[in-house]
This record gives structure tokens, C-alpha cells and sequence, in this order.
């Protein structure tokens, strides 16, 4: 006669634990929540508010004139427009090499793949620099293109073995070979069997990826000196670092209007946290979607292999 089994009751110990391991995780909860909360609650309060310190979690003095100027700022949407192109461009360029040579490595039978797997990973450790990196993309004739904001870091060796690391854990090679038996060759096995199977690593390639290309500024910075070019990033560093607002022509907003609504700094205390918002908007509405992708791809492409 089967006995039913008793649950285990938790001592007075396991008890504390859980109490603390509960409050731990509502802190941490909170250290994230709270600059979300406080930035968007600043993009639709008074400057004057945030800066005296009287807005510290809630909106205080609600107003929406940071995003009614933020909306007459065409530099800032000609920027969202480059980003969107950097972002969809750049990604495909990278996943394009970064799965295939992922694959490539992974394979058993490529003889030479541990010599090209600790070249790859020196890369990690040492490289040219700055400068050296800047004459060849000037040499290659890219200054001033959207490729010298692509190009030079299309590929992340970290996301290769990762990727690697994923192919051969998730793909057996034996399913490889009976595919190759059937006849299939090694494109026909690469394009039908290992790229359906590869989603999830897919997915968490194109999300870092996308989001490293979306938030970066230092090519364009060193790269471009045509503003048409800029990417959002470099558009929002001119706002919120050089405060450089007096570009009526190009912008516009002319500068009597401005100064008429506000003066100059601030005009860019209250646009700054709503360009924040904004330009984090697109990753928060992303990142959902791949969510389920990234902890099983990221899991088994980082621990096995």
C-alpha cells in the first residue's frame, strides 16, 4: 500500500532565508525600476522641478513641451531614420558572418579549425587600435559612408564562439553526416537543416547586435563629419553633451522661436530626458520578442562546447 508523502516543512532558518532572499530581490527589483520611472516621470515634468530636486519619482508640474519641441527637431528624426538603417544593415551584415564562420568551426571536419579558432580568439586580446583602424577605413575609402559605421565591427569573436559553442551542442554532428549520405551537400545542409534549427542563437546574435548598433556613437564620431550621416546616438550627444540648439536652418526650429519658448540651457533641460525616452523606445519594444530566444541560446551557447 502506497503512502502518501508528506511535505517537507520548512524549518524556522529556511524560513529567514526565504524572508531575506524575498527582500533581496524586491531591492533589486527597484534599483532597476527606479531610473526608468525616474526618467520617464522627468521627460514630462518642469525642468525646473527635476533640477530642485522636487520631482523624484512622480511627474510634478506635468507638462508635454519637451516632446512638442522634440517633435519640431528634425535632426533628431533624420537620426532615428540613419540609426534604423545603421541597425537593419548592420545586423544582417553581421549575422551573415557571424553564423556561417560560427558553422564553419563548429564542423569536426575542419582541419584547420583550432588554428583559426586562436587566431580569432588573439583578436580578443590585441589589436591594432585607433589609429591603424582609422587609416584603413580612410585607405578603403568608407569616410563618410554608412559602411564606416558598419564594417568595422560587423563580426565579435565573443559572439562566434558563442554561436559555435550553440551549433555544436544543439546540431549533432551525426545529423550532419546522415543528411550528407542522403546526398545533401554542405549548403543544402547549412541553408535546410542548420539555420532552422539555429533560431534561438540567431535571435540572441541579432539582439546584441541590433542593440550595440543602435547605441553606438564612437564611429561615428571618428568616421563622419557629414551631420546627414549622424546616427541618433550622435545627434543626442550633441544635445545633451555640446548643447548645440543653435541650428535653426538645418532643424526647424529657428532660434528666435526658441528663445522665445526658452532660453538655451533650458530648451535642453527639457528635451533631454525625452530624447532618452525616445531613443530607448525601439530596444524596450524589441527585447520581448526575442526574450524567449535570448535565455535558452545565451544558456547553451555559453555553458557547453
Amino acid at each position: 500500500m502506497m503512502q502518501h508523502s508528506r511535505l517537507v516543512k520548512d524549518t524556522h532558518a529556511d524560513r529567514i532565508f526565504k524572508i531575506f532572499l524575498n527582500i533581496f530581490i524586491l531591492l533589486a527589483v527597484l534599483i532597476v525600476l527606479y531610473p526608468l520611472i525616474y526618467l520617464l516621470s522627468a521627460s514630462v515634468s518642469s525642468p525646473q522641478s527635476v533640477n530642485s530636486g522636487q520631482m523624484w519619482l512622480f511627474p510634478v508640474k506635468f507638462n508635454l513641451d519637451g516632446y512638442k519641441v522634440i517633435l519640431r527637431y528634425s535632426d533628431i528624426w533624420r537620426g532615428y531614420g540613419m540609426t534604423i538603417i545603421y541597425t537593419f544593415v548592420g545586423t544582417l551584415v553581421s549575422l551573415f558572418i557571424t553564423i556561417p564562420c560560427a558553422y564553419a568551426i563548429s564542423r569536426p571536419d575542419f582541419k584547420g579549425k583550432t588554428w583559426v579558432t586562436n587566431f580569432m580568439l588573439v583578436t580578443m586580446f590585441l589589436n591594432g587600435g585607433l589609429i591603424p583602424t582609422y587609416l584603413i577605413v580612410k585607405s578603403l575609402g568608407m569616410m563618410d559612408t554608412i559602411w564606416a559605421i558598419i564594417l568595422p565591427g560587423a563580426a565579435s569573436v565573443y559572439n562566434i564562439i558563442v554561436t559555435r559553442s550553440f551549433l555544436q551542442a544543439s546540431i549533432p554532428w551525426e545529423m550532419q553526416e546522415a543528411a550528407k549520405i542522403d546526398g545533401a551537400s554542405t549548403f543544402q545542409i547549412f541553408f535546410r537543416l542548420v539555420l532552422p534549427l539555429s533560431a534561438p542563437i540567431i535571435a540572441v546574435m541579432a539582439l546584441f547586435y541590433g542593440a550595440g548598433q543602435w547605441n553606438s556613437y564612437f564611429n561615428a564620431l571618428v568616421y563622419l563629419t557629414n551631420k546627414s550621416l549622424y546616427p541618433l546616438q550622435m545627434v543626442l550627444r550633441q544635445i545633451l553633451v555640446l548643447k548645440d540648439m543653435q541650428q535653426g536652418a538645418s532643424t526647424g526650429l529657428t532660434a528666435e522661436t526658441a528663445q522665445a519658448a526658452y532660453s538655451k540651457e533650458q530648451l535642453v533641460e527639457i528635451i533631454k530626458y525625452g530624447v532618452m525616452i525616445v531613443s530607448t523606445v525601439p530596444i524596450i519594444a524589441v527585447y520581448p520578442f526575442l526574450q524567449r530566444y535570448f535565455v535558452k541560446g545565451v544558456l547553451i551557447g555559453s555553458l557547453k562546447g
